[in-house]
């Protein structure tokens, strides 16, 4: 495919063929409506074949052998890395840690701080205990949430956290006073995976700066959908995963700051991430194998550098583009549906593809989004129905749940219009 030089030349439905699964009908022959894809985005043929191709090809363990099957597992490895890490602006290939997820990057940084209670003295930036704090955001998918709640169970720190405004945005008023000179790390999420709000990272992180806090950004939401410069964001870590990003399942990545990864103690033990072992003490090996534990995840890690190929060739300007284009449509077409309420900010700055709403019957009662979601499945139209493990959201806005459509490079108007079309025969069968 020919990378787009300008919004103008980004042609969707020819996106749309790199994917086999959209072409896909389901009940009755209808044609799937994808709108799940801040769950998990769809594969292009370009990271489906490269999967197939290591496991037919060059299938060995990593880093482990001297024959060629091993040689050019580790190179394509390898090589996977340094894609990323150009991907991200990252200035190391080395400061790239592959997980299997966003939630494993988040916990390795969550565990190591416990575990520099027992490490030497180059890991002090990372001890934490009673009188520390950690500082999260009400917005958080669990993910950034749950492991910051048991690392201060852990150790004895305190969790707090900056609220929401009532239109979705991340309350600024009170930064000063949450994010204080205790503060040992600052953990946020740079796109709001239920609400799509895009967060203001250089406020939040030059007040960390300033205190002297660590930062992390949950970048679950941004990286697949935004062109991401990590030193221009200025944080310390940043966590994502490929399944969103069109890549594979069971890979993820936690890019670090090479001086702080190079302190930090490992989280997990084992092959590979060593330097020396005998029956009394082990070394640790560099960074990023101190933190890459065990056969690592070579096919997955394999189709993740395929992935960053295919959104690099379309350029992530012109996909972020694209997706503001849908967001902003969905967002005016939704305002037209009696009965909905829009969870998040209703107007497309600063804002993602991601749209959760509440909806109404015409009798005024709401409609519980597990019943839209059903309709909506029956009408062939994929959307995700829940809390989006983010229920602190759910509690601040007084919902039980929301429906949730969200877009990536492939998604269209004309899917916007199915979903639009689908509410209202939703509310029709409700109003029955």
């Amino acid at each position: 495919m020919t990378a787009p030089t300008g919004r103008a030349l980004y042609d969707v439905e020819r996106v749309r063929k790199d994917f086999p699964i959209l072409s896909r009908v389901v009940h009755d022959d209808r044609p799937l409506v994808y709108l799940d894809s801040a769950a998990t985005s769809q594969k292009p043929r370009a990271v489906l074949d490269a999967e197939r191709d290591y496991y037919e090809l060059h299938n060995a363990n990593v880093h482990r052998g001297l024959h060629v099957l091993a040689e050019e597992a580790t190179a394509l490895y390898e090589d996977a890395r340094t894609k990323v890490a150009t991907f991200v602006g990252a200035p190391d290939r080395e400061e790239i840690v592959f997980t299997k997820n966003s939630s494993e990057a988040i916990n390795l940084v969550a565990y190591a701080m416990s575990n520099a209670a027992t490490a030497g003295p180059e890991a002090e930036r990372f001890r934490v205990g009673p009188g520390d704090e950690i500082v999260v955001t009400e917005m958080e998918h669990h993910s950034n949430l749950v492991p910051w709640q048991m690392l201060c169970q852990r150790t004895g720190a305190t969790l707090r956290w900056l609220g929401l405004t009532d239109d979705g945005r991340l309350d600024l008023g009170n930064l000063d006073e949450i994010i204080t000179p205790r503060a040992k790390i600052v953990a946020f999420v740079h796109q709001s995976n239920i609400l799509g709000t895009v967060n203001p990272v250089a406020a939040v992180v030059a007040r960390a700066r300033a205190v002297g806090a660590l930062t992390l950004l949950d970048g679950s939401q941004s990286v697949p959908h935004l062109p991401i410069d990590v030193t221009g964001l200025g944080v310390d870590f940043l966590a994502f995963t490929g399944h969103k990003m069109c890549g594979p399942t069971g890979i993820g990545v936690l890019w670090g700051r090479g001086d702080l990864l190079a302190v930090m103690p490992p989280f997990l033990g084992g092959g590979e991430m060593i330097e020396l072992v005998t029956m009394e003490e082990t070394t640790y090996a560099a960074p990023p194998h101190r933190f890459e534990a065990g056969t690592p995840m070579i096919a997955q890690a394999v189709g993740l550098g395929a992935a960053v190929d295919y959104l690099t060739e379309l350029g992530m300007d012109a996909v972020a583009a694209h997706e503001h284009e849908i967001t902003a449509y969905a967002l005016e077409r939704l305002a037209t549906v009696p009965g909905v309420r829009i969870i998040g900010p209703p107007t497309d700055v600063d804002r993602g593809g991601a749209v959760s709403f509440a909806l109404e019957g015409p009798d005024g009662r709401s409609i519980h989004p597990h019943d839209v979601g059903q309709v909506l499945d029956e009408l062939g139209i994929a959307v995700r129905v829940g809390h989006h493990c983010a229920r602190p959201v759910c509690l601040r806005y007084n919902v039980p749940a929301t429906t949730r459509a969200s877009f990536h490079l492939y998604s269209t108007r004309g899917e916007v219009d199915a979903l639009v079309e689908g509410l209202g025969q939703v509310r029709r069968f409700f109003g029955a």
